[in-house]
């Protein structure tokens, strides 16, 4: 890259940072920390209430900006069992369109996928214009679970590892922003987490015997972790990587950090007056036995 570029990148790089401090700082007034933090550290759900609300204004804007663009755009959620992908996506998507942006959480390869190239079943589900696809867990899972479970032969983990790169520039180069984020939990917090799914009736749905199996494999999947930084995070497509031992934190983070790295603009909204409504000319409500739901509450 010639001096004109490296210069221009920067400045580019120094405005969307400015833009991440800018949207940190409009969900971020200074307050004292007793406002916004318990007892043992963490951020206090009415300040992080609050936060989030601002915060999916801005996505709301950035929707928008992508449906008037056309623009290209898929989010990547990687990291261990139980760091908080999955409550970190529904923040992200709980205020905006799922037309716009999707969520797509693969199952098991079929019998007929096991078949095909390995990517392909990823690409099937790429985003069109005007559209925001979040891959919750992602064709990374080569390099880690496949990897660390013994699903795929070592010579094809160190290909995948060799060839997704290239595969991520020819993807960014194909003018789809591609934006990858690791969630990264403790080894005690995951441990919380796990019984939690043991004993939270609400929770046990999300324990599998991966997981147990998962937390019984702790540094094998460090090590897969660290294959996987040290062959992809490179300049053109780098991981960030946020520490989610506080979930309500690491939302308010990652969905900040989101933001700085897409050049949306936010657009003026409309002056929207309701109509009045329209006079019964003799309508009545019926005298009819509506199937009433009991008010249980």
């Amino acid at each position: 890259m010639g001096h004109k570029g490296r210069k221009a990148k920067g400045k580019s790089e120094k405005m969307n940072d400015r833009k991440g401090r800018q949207a940190a700082a409009a969900s971020s007034p200074a307050k004292d920390k007793s406002d916004k933090l318990s007892k043992s550290g963490k951020l206090k759900r009415e300040y992080y209430e609050n936060e989030l609300a601002k915060l999916h204004g801005e996505l709301v804007a950035l929707q928008d900006w992508v449906k008037k663009t056309g623009a290209k755009v898929i989010v990547v959620f990687e990291g261990r069992d139980a760091a908080g992908k999955g409550g970190t996506i529904k923040a992200i998507t709980e205020r905006v369109s799922p037309r716009v942006f999707r969520v797509e959480a693969l199952p098991a390869p079929t019998e007929r996928e096991k078949t095909q190239l390995f990517m392909q079943r990823y690409i099937t589900r790429f985003p069109a214009g005007g559209e925001i696809v979040i891959f919750d867990r992602s064709w990374y899972n080569r390099g880690l679970v496949d990897r660390v479970m013994g699903f795929a032969e070592e010579k094809n983990v160190e290909r995948f590892l060799t060839l997704v790169p290239l595969m991520e520039r020819f993807i960014i180069e194909g003018g789809i922003t591609l934006i990858k984020f690791w969630l990264e939990v403790d080894m005690d917090e995951q441990t919380r987490r796990f019984e939690e799914r043991i004993t939270d009736a609400r929770k046990t749905w999300k324990l599998s015997p991966m997981d147990l199996e998962a937390h019984r494999r702790w540094y094998d999947y460090s090590r897969a972790r660290d294959a996987v930084f040290e062959a992809t995070d490179s300049q053109h497509s780098p991981w960030h990587v946020l520490r989610s031992n506080d979930k309500r934190r690491a939302r308010l983070n990652c969905i900040a950090q989101l933001l700085s790295l897409i050049p949306y603009k936010k657009a003026p909204l409309p002056k929207v007056e309701l109509p009045r409504r329209q006079k019964p000319d003799g309508y009545k409500e019926p005298d009819y036995r509506y199937r009433w739901v009991k008010e249980r509450y």
